[in-house]
């Protein structure tokens, strides 16, 4: 019998392509498509919807009376009924949703004491061979190295800068001893942006439709370094939740990351 899955924000970008690849991988049993209320496509078959076969799931504010495991890339306000719904029933939570407040987070958190949970902002595999990678090249290189992360996305994303290139800048930070909050520099404007020692520069470009684009410079007067990733579109993203919903079914209550869907932890 398949893993029964529903998802959460089914007609929205990311939302549509897991559906697609879940009905090409054919692993699970899609048994909810959930958007909210008013959604131009809402009451739509989500298998055609995501460019595919008819699957009679249609996208509703419904959530399934039981499911093994929920996939939600929707808003950020609809992340605490989710959580909620999975610990009621007990269902898995993979969570890619971005923007998430510290209340918010903190819902994920306790609700990981009860449910097993995949929380991450960004389910690529090969951006999250990235995030290991990051830390362990800035200390390698050393001081000597001025850093600077650059993210390029899609004009609709709202959040800035990506949750992931925030990511990236936690990783270097643990690596090399930095205190995060005083290191990270949001762009720079005005006639004296002189770079300081040891600071990390983080830059956010947002045009047309970019899927993703990260790349961290390690850089002194000697040479660069460039470690960088390149969404081709949504594929990898979705690919990497399903894969991250089906490693995660049976596993124990905990907030799990997809580093250790991965074996990179």
């Amino acid at each position: 019998m398949k893993p029964k899955l529903a998802v959460i924000g089914a007609a929205g970008r990311m939302g549509r392509r897991i559906i697609a690849c879940a009905i090409d991988a054919d692993y699970f049993e899609i048994i909810a498509a959930v958007e909210c209320k008013n959604h131009p496509d809402f009451g739509k078959d989500a298998g055609q919807l995501a460019g595919g076969k008819v699957i009679n799931v249609p996208v509703t504010t419904n959530y399934p009376e039981k499911a093994d495991v929920v996939i939600e890339f929707a808003l950020p306000e609809s992340s605490t009924r989710t959580s909620e719904f999975c610990v009621e029933t007990g269902a898995a939570l993979v969570i890619g949703t971005t923007g998430l407040d510290n209340k918010q987070k903190a819902k994920i958190e306790a609700a990981a004491k009860k449910i097993p949970i995949i929380y991450g902002t960004n389910m690529s595999v090969g951006m999250n061979v990235l995030f290991a990678l990051a830390g362990k090249a800035a200390a390698m290189l050393g001081n000597d190295y001025d850093i600077e992360i650059v993210e390029q996305h899609h004009k609709f994303k709202k959040d800035a800068p990506s949750g992931s290139a925030l990511i990236l800048a936690e990783k270097i930070c643990e690596a090399t001893g930095r205190d995060m909050k005083n290191s990270l520099v949001f762009g720079r404007e005005g006639k004296d942006t002189l770079r300081q020692q040891g600071e990390i520069g983080i830059h956010a470009v947002r045009a047309g439709g970019i899927a993703g684009r990260h790349e961290v410079i390690y850089s002194n007067a000697g040479e660069t370094v460039t470690l960088g990733h390149i969404a081709h579109g949504r594929e990898g993203f979705s690919q990497g939740a399903l894969r991250a919903a089906q490693w995660l079914i049976g596993k124990k209550p905990k907030l799990y990351t997809m580093a250790d869907v991965l074996g990179l932890s």
